[in-house]
């Protein structure tokens, strides 16, 4: 497996819309940097959050999700509470190449202020907007900046593709829009 650099990364962009909208090159002017880097893109975190909540008492649960674990707000700046937790989506639409898969890592801007991007690898095969999940680790209330970076993606090319992909067995999230909730 090998990382691939901004040249494939742009090529595949255009030529194959593997990320749409696409940024060929790093916007970081008093901004939280986003776009294409040398070995990774820069995704941008969309306007729309889901912020967990306790108000009513809910208990978390992936099998049995419900509306009121989370707010739902459409803002430019979204505060998570202390220690707590929020979903948000890219602003980018990702289209992952067979033979192709992605790891996403944090931004360390954010990681120096205790907030923790997590997502899952992008699969071969996989399309759709990236549901991102943020952790605010400190005891404040912590700042999430809307069309701004959130997290960089890697893009690793497999030694073949594979006998299954995410396309093929029709995987839950596929094609996924906006922020897209647990599915069982």
């Amino acid at each position: 497996m090998s990382v691939l650099s901004d040249r494939w990364i742009k090529k595949m962009a255009l030529e194959k819309e593997m990320i749409t909208p696409f940024v060929s090159e790093q916007k970081k002017n008093k901004v939280i940097s986003y776009g294409l880097s040398s070995f990774g893109y820069d995704a941008r975190v969309s306007d729309e959050f889901k912020i967990f909540t306790d108000v009513d008492s809910a208990v978390v649960d992936p099998k049995n999700f419900k509306n009121n674990s989370f707010v739902s707000r459409k803002v430019n700046e979204c505060i998570i509470p202390p220690n707590s937790f929020a979903l948000a989506s890219t602003i980018e639409y990702f289209k992952i190449p067979k033979d192709i898969l992605v790891i996403c890592l944090g931004k360390s801007t954010y990681a120096r202020c205790g907030i923790i991007v997590n997502v899952t690898p992008l699969e071969p095969g996989w399309e759709g907007h990236v549901t991102l999940e943020f952790s605010n680790t400190t005891p404040l209330p912590a700042k999430i900046y809307a069309n701004e970076g959130a997290a960089q993606f890697v893009f690793l090319k497999g030694n073949e593709e594979p006998s299954i992909t995410y396309e093929k067995r029709e995987g839950k999230y596929m094609k996924q829009t906006g922020v897209t909730l647990p599915k069982v």
